[in-house]
């Protein structure tokens, strides 16, 4: 079963898409969610997610250590990322070769699994050029990673107002 990269603005109705790919996938689902409740607000939000999720499916909360709870689920099962986004936020401490490099191991776990899966990214690039330094290294790291994971996704999708339009692959020479 393929992997799909679903890539969009905040709000677009990714993480609704996700849940209904995996309730439509005939198989077990696990979500692994890279989200830390950091603040009220946040917490608020990880709470609306959770409560989102049918019973049945299992939720691993993995803010750094994504590769690794991947290949650890077992691999009938179909795997939700939620979200990549926040996970590299999370690992800004990191060289950003080493966190693309982390991005291409992840895409090359989920390409591997049989029982499929979909992961959830934000788009950051579409907008203005960040004032700060710090913005602007976020949103260039973020676009690298999404090219590595779409690179080894078998479906790449832009979603906008919970509509989606498939990305054409285009091979490089």
């Amino acid at each position: 079963m393929p992997y799909t990269l679903l890539v969009g603005g905040a709000r677009s109705g990714k993480s609704d898409l996700a849940g209904r790919m995996a309730s439509t996938a005939g198989a077990p689902v696990v979500v692994l969610a890279t989200a830390e409740a950091r603040d009220a607000e946040m917490a608020r939000r990880i709470a609306a997610h959770r409560a989102d999720r049918p019973d049945a499916w299992e939720t691993i909360e993995e803010p750094v250590e994504l590769i690794e709870a991947t290949a650890a689920v077992p691999p009938e099962v179909f795997v939700v990322v939620d979200c990549v986004t926040l996970w590299v936020a999370n690992l800004l401490a990191c060289d950003d070769d080493e966190i693309v490099a982390r991005a291409a191991r992840l895409g090359d776990v989920l390409a591997g699994r049989p029982g499929g899966g979909v992961v959830v990214t934000n788009e950051v690039g579409g907008g203005i050029v960040p004032a700060n330094a710090e913005a602007r290294r976020f949103r260039d790291l973020l676009g690298r990673v999404n090219v590595a994971l779409a690179d080894r996704a078998d479906r790449a999708c832009l979603v906008v107002a919970g509509r989606i339009l498939d990305l054409e692959r285009w091979d490089r020479p």
